[in-house]
C-alpha cells in the first residue's frame, strides 16, 4: 500500500499532537498503571514511542547521508530499551519523547527531494523509500495514543488516517481475514487487535467478529 507522502507527513504531525496531549495527562502513578497492551505499563508505551522516534531518525539520517543506519542494532536491544525505559520517571519519559519527536520532525523537514527518494530498510526488513518514514511514525503515535488508555479513542483519530490504516492492516492480515463490517473506528480497533465494541461489528452471517492478535 502506498500512502501519499503529504498525507503521511500531515498525519505524523497531527498524531504527534494527539499523542502529546494524551501523554500530558500522565503522572508518576498513571505512568506505572497498565496500558491497553499486554504486559506493558503506560511508561512502556511512552518509552516505545520515544525510542521509535530515535529509530526512525536513524532512517532519516540514512536517507540524508547515504550511510546505512539501521533502526535498531538488534531486536534484543530494542526490547531491552523499552523494558528499561518504561521504568524511568514520568518526567524523564516525557522529555525523551518530546525531544526525540522534535529532532525527527526537524530532520525530515530538511530532506531534499532526492533524499526523500533514497531507500532505507525498516525493522521488519522491508526496503522502502524515505517517503514512508512519516507514515511509519503516524501509525505509532496515533495508535499508541489510544494504547495509553487515558481517554483518547480511535474515534478521536482522523477519518482519512483510519481509512488508510484499515487498508494497510487488512492487506497485511492477508486473505484469511474474515469479512467484517461496522463503523470505521471500531473496525480499525478490531483489525489492530485493540478493545472494541463487539456489538458494532458483524460478519455477513451476523456472527460476531473473531478476536485478532495485536498488530503494531
Amino acid at each position: 500500500m502506498t500512502v501519499p507522502p503529504a498525507d503521511a507527513l500531515r498525519w505524523m504531525r497531527q498524531g504527534q499532537r494527539i499523542f502529546d496531549a494524551t501523554a500530558a495527562r500522565l503522572d508518576a502513578t498513571a505512568c506505572a498503571a497498565p496500558s491497553l497492551l499486554p504486559d506493558w505499563t503506560r511508561g512502556h508505551v511512552l518509552a516505545h514511542v520515544a525510542a521509535n522516534a530515535d529509530a526512525l531518525l536513524n532512517l532519516a539520517r540514512w536517507a540524508s547521508t547515504g550511510t546505512e543506519t539501521p533502526m535498531y542494532a538488534s531486536p534484543e536491544e530494542r526490547a531491552a530499551g523499552i523494558a528499561q525505559g518504561g521504568l524511568l520517571p514520568a518526567a524523564r519519559l516525557a522529555d525523551w519523547q518530546a525531544r526525540s519527536a522534535g529532532v525527527l520532525d526537524t530532520t525530515l523537514a530538511g530532506l531534499t527531494d532526492e533524499q526523500w527518494r533514497h531507500e532505507v530498510r525498516t525493522a521488519q526488513g522491508r526496503t522502502v523509500p524515505a517517503t514512508e518514514i512519516p507514515w511509519l511514525r503516524a501509525r505509532e503515535v496515533m495508535v499508541h495514543a489510544v494504547d495509553l488508555d487515558l481517554g483518547t479513542a480511535f474515534t478521536d483519530l482522523p477519518a482519512d488516517f483510519l481509512a488508510a490504516l484499515d487498508a494497510e492492516v487488512s492487506a497485511r492480515r492477508g486473505p484469511d481475514l474474515p469479512p467484517v463490517t461496522g463503523p470505521l473506528a471500531d473496525r480499525v480497533a478490531w483489525l489492530t487487535g485493540r478493545p472494541h465494541r463487539r456489538d458494532r461489528l458483524s460478519r455477513p452471517d451476523g456472527t460476531p467478529a473473531p478476536d485478532l492478535g495485536p498488530w503494531l
